[in-house]
């Protein structure tokens, strides 16, 4: 048996166990703690002897980054890595990671499958025969999806891989992204600005990272130049749409309604009108689900963990101006 000689600190996680994630640390002579909870005080002390911090959906602040005095390495399971001071962990020579390709199938699923469901009035049929009335009792504005517009914003991995399936429902894809040119933009993709896709599109999907240019994407002004039948997607980040914005604009019939994976608070408070809205559909920040992507994603952050640790380069290494300055030695 390997002897357990360093320490991974997992902050937090939602799935049934971390038995994958255990065997391949273990197996690299990394012992495994997980945190009984991530309020800041516990992460802090348990930080102090950890060579390796995994986290999800914790906040890792510079507070709990500045105890943690041996780590030399920051993994993230999942994309987005906005719940991390990436700042202090460059200063203090922490390589941070993520896993940002592990679940674009099922995001992208997730996305068409909310279109899908709103587009056939799926959970308004389905009450309407539960309630003994019919689906005749109902009005019916369903579209062809092969006459309707997606706007995408944010053409990286999810954002791409979206748009396959867009078009094989023959809809028109347009896309919103700084980085998007006639160069590299995928086959029938068109490149619009934000406010022209907003009023073209009958559905918008957000596909940007978390950032501060990013945060209120979504506001007063962007809901108003959008079709009163659009529905609005978000699979990424909460704090990408100004919430009480939305509100609004679904109390005015400005949009005809929207689907949240996300929201800026997670949980919602049960008492936020959004949770009372015929018209919106919610979900619990489980776009990026499967049993496949959730194997892949414990197995492919436990490595590179073990990479770093190990004086490897990672294979997705989200701080790069870490490089030189390291406590792993990367060059």
């Amino acid at each position: 048996m390997v002897a357990l000689t360093r320490k991974a600190l997992i902050t937090d996680y939602t799935w049934p166990n971390i038995d994958a994630e255990t065997e391949i640390l273990n197996a690299a002579g990394i012992e495994v703690v997980a945190a009984p909870n991530s309020d800041v005080a516990t992460l802090r002390d348990l930080a102090v002897d950890a060579d390796a911090i995994m986290f999800c959906f914790a906040s890792v602040p510079a507070e709990v980054l500045k105890a943690a005095t041996k780590c030399v390495v920051a993994s993230r399971f999942g994309i987005g890595v906005d719940n991390i001071d990436q700042a202090a962990c460059t200063e203090l020579g922490i390589v941070v990671t993520n896993v940002p390709d592990y679940s674009l199938e099922e995001v992208a699923d997730h996305v068409m499958a909310n279109i899908l469901a709103f587009n056939r009035h799926l959970i308004p049929l389905n009450r309407s025969v539960r309630e003994g009335w019919g689906s005749m009792g109902l009005p019916m504005h369903s579209r062809r999806l092969s006459t309707t517009t997606l706007g995408i914003v944010g053409m990286g991995r999810i954002g791409r891989t979206l748009a396959i399936r867009a078009h094989a429902f023959g809809m028109r894809v347009v896309s919103s992204d700084p980085l998007l040119t006639e160069e590299n933009r995928p086959d029938g993709v068109e490149i619009a600005d934000l406010p022209t896709l907003l009023a073209e599109s009958d559905f918008v999907s957000l596909h940007t990272p978390l950032i501060p240019q990013t945060t209120g994407l979504i506001g007063t002004a962007e809901l108003a130049l959008m079709k009163p039948t659009a529905f609005l997607v978000n699979a990424a980040r909460g704090p990408l749409i100004d919430d009480d914005a939305l509100v609004a604009a679904l109390r005015a019939g400005e949009i005809a309604g929207a689907a949240l994976d996300v929201t800026p608070v997670e949980p919602l408070p049960t008492d936020h009108p959004l949770n009372a809205m015929d018209n919106v559909i919610m979900t619990p920040h489980t776009a990026f689900h499967s049993l496949e992507s959730l194997h892949e994603l414990e197995v492919r952050t436990a490595r590179e963990v073990v990479r770093v640790l190990d004086g490897q380069m990672p294979e997705n290494l989200v701080n790069p101006a870490v490089l030189g300055a390291n406590r792993a030695g990367l060059g």
